[in-house]
């Protein structure tokens, strides 16, 4: 995308100075010019009080300095499928595109539903460029009957469950998820889709179905599945997350589930933020995603919804899938599409830019409330948090070609499109990662 990862990462010690950028940290509501000191992985408290003594200079001169993002949905897919992605090719992309920690989704295979396994992915995470944690399984093999020893998941640091893709169709598997959870304050992510309602659904259910010749998705198989998981949540008392709304309907179910105090977030995507069943007309498969692409209504309603906070974070949902997985009749494609690389800069052209979200709710929703919701650290700028900062130029703009992404799959619905904003430095645990410029930018 913007630059390319070169080797070890470096100045982890040094006294590090980032000069003269714009400093937006929503988590303390700070948005102004000025410095930031990082030493021993750490940001120091902020002001002139090291200007004295030498340090390593990073000029961020009209450059947006802010939290290191964290994308809380990612398919990173090893074990069991690295000819999609790896957890090294899949760190370096999250890196490219801003992404200082990401949480690894369980649709491995086997699935993170053992120690074993959760014991392995954090093992391949320590190489990675950036930090990697796990989401455990809610079921056994992700078939939504036995639950996982969740305790024992959680002793092995997963920081919540889901069984990603899969929706938990029986309500009391649900119901001890939740219950279980509460025991150790894990949020359990959800899909919500009722499978007997969206069947063979290819996309959304409407005008454009009918026209292209389509089986749809019904609205309403995911708005079921929502009002169902959020009274849940009510009941038990445990934490609920609802993984990439797409409805109108959804938001207002959530907005209303916030309302009478029950312990719910959600999140969208970028695609489902900007995208809509329109583009389908030429049947691009980069387009076929789960939950599909809905009505210019729905993505009005998803920006409103993130607006006044019913919808608390930004995540990718990024889904790595092979050429010959997309590249077939639409009807046969798999779902899904790549998001890393590109979440930053789609956010900011496609909303802050066009002034239908604020820069600080953006940037809140892809830093401080992730983190607080899976209970990491990082997402702030403040002194004595990890130095993980991500430096952005807001006016250099570049094309989205997918030959030059990191990811090992090219499978995005923005290919083509001019985006702005381009990541010049992502810092994690104050050592500057060695990003080298190359053509694809302008």
């Amino acid at each position: 995308m913007t630059a390319e990862y070169t080797g070890e990462s470096t100045n982890g010690g040094a006294l590090t100075v980032i000069r003269n950028g714009r400093i937006v940290d929503p988590s303390a509501h700070r948005d102004d010019v000025g410095d930031l000191w990082i030493q021993d992985g750490h940001i120091l408290d902020q002001g002139p009080a090291h200007s004295d003594k030498e340090a390593v200079v990073i000029d961020a001169t009209n450059q947006i300095v802010l939290p290191g993002l964290i994308d809380m949905h990612v398919h990173l897919n090893e074990p069991g499928y690295e000819y999609r992605e790896t957890i090294k090719t899949g760190a370096l992309a999250a890196a490219a595109g801003g992404c200082t920690a990401i949480a690894c989704m369980p649709d491995t295979n086997p699935a993170l539903d053992h120690t074993e396994t959760v014991h392995f992915v954090k093992a391949q995470a320590k190489e990675a460029a950036v930090r990697v944690y796990p989401i455990g399984a809610i079921t056994m093999g992700r078939r939504g009957e036995q639950l996982t020893e969740i305790g024992h998941l959680f002793d092995a640091g997963v920081v919540g469950i889901s069984d990603a893709g899969h929706p938990i169709e029986n309500p009391a598997v649900l119901r001890r998820a939740l219950e279980y959870a509460r025991m150790f304050d894990l949020p359990v992510l959800v899909h919500c889709e009722d499978k007997q309602l969206s069947a063979d659904g290819m996309m959304n259910e409407g005008r454009n179905s009918t026209r292209l010749g389509l089986k749809g998705i019904p609205t309403i198989a995911e708005e079921t599945m929502v009002a169902r998981d959020i009274k849940l949540a009510e009941w038990t008392g445990g934490r609920i997350h609802i993984t990439h709304i797409s409805t109108a309907d959804s938001v207002e179910l959530i907005r209303a589930g916030k309302a009478r105090g029950v312990r719910v977030t959600t999140e969208v995507t970028p695609h489902h933020l900007v995208l809509t069943d329109e583009m389908l007309a030429g049947y691009d498969t980069s387009l076929k995603i789960n939950p599909p692409l809905r009505t210019a209504h729905d993505v009005e309603a998803l920006r409103a919804g993130l607006s006044d906070g019913t919808i608390d974070v930004i995540a990718s949902d990024h889904t790595p899938r092979s050429i010959d997985e997309k590249n077939m009749e639409y009807q046969e494609a798999l779902f899904g599409a790549i998001g890393l690389e590109t979440m930053l800069a789609v956010i900011m052209t496609e909303l802050v830019n066009q002034g239908h979200v604020s820069l600080s709710t953006a940037l809140l929703a892809m830093t401080a409330t992730p983190a607080h919701i899976l209970g990491v650290e990082g997402g702030t700028l403040q002194p004595g948090k990890p130095a993980d900062i991500t430096i952005l130029d807001p006016d250099r703009s570049w094309s989205v070609a997918t030959d030059s992404f990191r990811s090992k799959s090219q499978n995005t619905p923005f290919g083509g499109y001019t985006l702005n904003g381009v990541v010049t430095h992502t810092i994690i645990g104050g050592k500057v990662l060695p990003w080298e410029e190359n053509s694809k930018t302008t």
